[in-house]
């Protein structure tokens, strides 16, 4: 084995555990802060030390649900999720020298032992901001270019536009020559933001007042392209609005995961106008665009140069605040991508 010294190296780890499952909304006893030994790495294997991780809006699903198209998390054992560290230790013959910045899938704790084969060096687009790596910017890349397809001069709805995905939607949506950009927001603190920061044209504000009302004001002249990160009554009222041939790109159900069960976002669509105005609805999924991802950070990267793409995130400080983040997530307290520093 090869070792850089590191002065953050301990002599033990912590991690997140789940304490409970079931039940919405998340509280304090879903979690469990652990002290655990610090791992170590056998053949072909890196040891870790995370620096940022990144809370969404899935993970309050994992938490509370199984049948999910990704594992969930388990009782007793440590939650995961995106992160971004440093490799303190590795085989010599991984091809990662110590130093080296990584992604990689296990968040939610100080120390992670990984294979060399699954860590992604990052040190490219890192050089912006070391949070980029943990942007949700790629599905909203692939759903506004390889599935909804947006075209110059478009009207582009986005749902849940002060999220994590909905902040960057927006700004794909223009850099892909959309006319106008709406979106929705739960706050009209957030609604201010995102037309001063991120060029928003006009935002629809959730409880404010019936959603297809706003969005015919909004957008008069109809949708073309709608992004849905909520599903529900904004889904619906989206749809009603779409003109013909218009293009629906799903990528998450924000009124399931955050205000309902945690599972399901029922949602009512008149199959007759989906057929009269000849609109497609697809889900979309990085799994169906593998090459999305990488094409993402590429124009993310050189966006961040030019200056044309921000990158909106929260920042909060601990592995104890984690828990908090993802609750304080839930209840809609953040705009942008929310990350903790560990």
């Amino acid at each position: 084995m090869t070792t850089e010294p590191d002065s953050a190296l301990r002599k033990g780890n912590r991690e997140v555990h789940l304490a409970r499952a079931g039940g919405m909304p998340l509280t304090p006893e879903h979690f469990r802060l652990v002290s655990t030994p610090l791992p170590t790495p056998g053949p072909g294997e890196v040891l870790v030390r995370n620096r940022l991780m990144a809370v969404t809006a899935a993970m309050c699903t994992m938490a509370v649900a199984d049948g999910l198209p990704m594992p969930s998390y388990q009782v007793g054992s440590p939650l995961w999720g995106a992160a971004v560290g440093d490799v303190v230790t590795a085989d010599p013959t991984s091809g990662i020298e110590p130093g080296t910045r990584v992604s990689h899938g296990l968040g939610w704790r100080e120390y992670a032992v990984l294979e060399a084969m699954s860590v992604e060096p990052v040190d490219t687009i890192a050089a912006h901001d070391p949070g980029v790596p943990l942007s949700h910017g790629a599905p909203a890349w692939a759903a506004l270019t390889r599935v909804a397809r947006v075209r110059p001069g478009d009207t582009v709805f986005v749902s849940g536009a002060a999220g994590g995905v909905g902040t960057l939607a927006g700004q794909i949506a223009r850099h892909l020559g959309a006319r106008r950009v709406v979106g929705s927001t739960g706050s009209p603190r957030k609604a201010d933001y995102l037309r001063r920061e991120l060029g928003y044209d006009e935002l629809v504000l959730r409880g404010d007042s019936a959603i297809t009302e706003q969005l015919r004001k909004a957008a008069p002249d109809g949708l073309d392209v709608v992004c849905d990160t909520v599903g529900g009554e904004q889904l619906e009222a989206a749809v009603e609005r779409a003109n013909n041939g218009a293009r629906v790109a799903l990528l998450g159900a924000l009124s399931g995961q955050l205000g309902g069960d945690g599972i399901s976002a029922p949602t009512r669509l008149d199959s007759a106008l989906l057929i009269r105005r000849r609109i497609g609805i697809h889900g979309v999924s990085l799994r169906d665009h593998q090459d999305a991802e990488r094409e993402w950070n590429r124009e993310f990267a050189h966006g961040l140069a030019t200056g044309e793409f921000t990158f909106p995130c929260t920042r909060l400080h601990g592995l104890e605040r984690a828990p908090q983040a993802l609750r304080e997530l839930s209840a809609g307290e953040h705009i942008g991508t929310v990350l903790v520093e560990l």
